[in-house]
């Protein structure tokens, strides 16, 4: 019997684990399947969502290409002489979206960011992702988490005990 007990707190535990945390953390490839190229395709971040924790990965040739954070007044001028707030030139680079807020890259070879190698990330809280449906209250919240895991919990209680 108490091997029982201690099987099923431990399933509600695992359950309500899983159905608690956070989501993860997710890395775009900067381009996608084009890569950060000329070929960029310049509404590559329409309907995307980033929140900090996220990753840029710039994928180019490092002999054709780099990758510049500027200003938001440096990337309407496509001006990449000024003061960079970040240069990466490896051909394989992650950025992470460490904070909240806008950051604006350019490609700082020739004039591809006149040519449109270069764009704006807005990047969100990841706290500030509220469930579609908030509930109406905490305690509604705590109840229906703790009845999901409950459920999950007596689901896995009852295919241990068919063993």
């Amino acid at each position: 019997m108490a091997y029982r007990q201690m099987l099923l707190l431990a399933a509600a535990a695992i359950a309500a684990a899983v159905l608690l945390a956070p989501a993860s953390a997710e890395v775009f490839t900067v381009g996608d399947a084009a890569g950060w190229t000329l070929k960029y395709p310049a509404v590559w971040t329409d309907g995307k969502a980033f929140v900090v924790g996220d990753s840029l990965m710039f994928m180019y040739p490092s002999d054709k290409h780099n990758v510049m954070e500027v200003t938001g007044t440096d990337f309407k001028a496509c001006n990449v002489t000024g003061n960079a707030l970040g240069t990466w030139n490896s051909g394989s680079d992650t950025v992470p979206l460490a904070k909240a807020g806008r950051r604006w890259f350019v490609c700082g070879v020739g004039n591809h960011c006149a040519q449109g190698m270069k764009f704006l990330v807005v990047t969100a809280d990841s706290s500030a992702q509220a469930p579609a449906a908030p509930p109406s209250s905490l305690a509604s919240f705590v109840s229906g988490a703790v009845s999901q895991a409950m459920a999950a919990a007596g689901a896995v209680a009852a295919a241990a005990l068919m063993f």
